[in-house]
């Protein structure tokens, strides 16, 4: 079982910045890949960044103003966000993709983002 637990989020304005980290219980080096999702109010879930074990993928809304990094020694994975928009504004959700082709999630952190 890997527990994930988000931590970062908060209010902030239009064009700032914030740095969301995502801490594992177990050695993330192991993992097919990690990503971050977000999910807005009356929305489904979506991609924002994700890393496998060969490539880095972003969504085009975030690409260039967003970057997803991790410490293998800390366990932790972190999404750089900058020049916020409003439209950024959701649940932001880690999740772990391990070798045996499970799937975990954490609670989820909010950012929102004001005008």
């Amino acid at each position: 079982q890997v527990q994930l637990v988000e931590s970062g989020g908060g209010l902030v304005q239009a064009g700032g910045s914030l740095k969301l980290s995502c801490t594992a219980s177990t050695n993330i080096f192991s993992f097919r890949g990690m990503g971050w999702f977000r999910q807005a109010p009356g929305k489904q879930r979506e991609l924002v960044a994700e890393f496998d074990r060969s490539s880095t993928n972003y969504a085009d809304s975030v690409e260039g103003r967003f970057t997803i990094t991790r410490d293998n020694v800390k366990n932790i994975v972190y999404l750089q966000m900058a020049d916020l928009k409003p439209e950024d504004t959701a649940i932001y959700y880690c999740n772990a993709k391990t070798t045996d082709w499970s799937l975990y999630w954490g609670q989820g952190t909010q950012v929102t983002v004001s005008s």
